[in-house]
């Protein structure tokens, strides 16, 4: 099984951590694992991404063309990484601030309203665990105990209080994934 995937939104959103803690996932499960992020010199509303292999052989490189899923959080990511998901993978997307919406019939696609849940959840910080959840509901390529384990390796110790807030919110993201029929 290798997995190739790019994370794509704005700095801010939590893309490369929510990379990094997939990657540590698959480290803890003895996978091979790659995670190279990519941003620009803004620290919050550049762009961001991050491509993350999870895979049982050795990874030759971390440069990639083609995606097996893109997991999108802004119009810019759709407009340039939509035409990169291979055919019959998989774009999840949360729909807010997406004015044009994934349109290829080829690819499975899945929305996750990712922001929403986060404000009502009563911080937004969680978007990107929930939007996390629902990748894993989608594609459960590592376990939900290394996951866990990945959410506090990542998280700075002084943030440790919040880690049951963290672990409730991917499960909040399993429960409100949905497909999407291009028609």
């Amino acid at each position: 099984m290798t997995e190739e995937i790019i994370i794509a939104g704005f700095g801010g959103q939590g893309v490369l951590s929510m990379g990094k803690i997939l990657a540590y996932s698959g480290i803890m499960q003895n996978q091979e694992v790659s995670w190279m992020p990519s941003y620009g010199p803004e620290m919050r509303g550049g762009t961001a991404n991050v491509t993350v292999i999870v895979s049982d052989e050795r990874i030759s490189s971390p440069i990639l063309r083609a995606y097996d899923t893109a997991i999108i959080l802004n119009q810019q990511s759709m407009d340039k990484f939509e035409s990169t998901v291979k055919p019959g993978g998989t774009l999840l997307y949360d729909p807010n601030g997406i004015s044009k919406h994934p349109t290829r019939k080829d690819i499975n696609i899945y929305k996750v309203e990712g922001a929403k849940k986060a404000a009502e959840m009563g911080n937004t910080k969680i978007f990107n665990m929930i939007v996390l959840g629902a990748y894993l509901k989608v594609k459960p390529i590592v376990k939900m105990e290394n996951v866990v384990k990945g959410i506090k390796k990542s998280l700075p110790e002084r943030h440790h209080r919040l880690l049951p807030l963290n672990e409730e919110a991917v499960n909040q993201g399993t429960q409100i994934v949905e497909a999407v029929n291009i028609i």
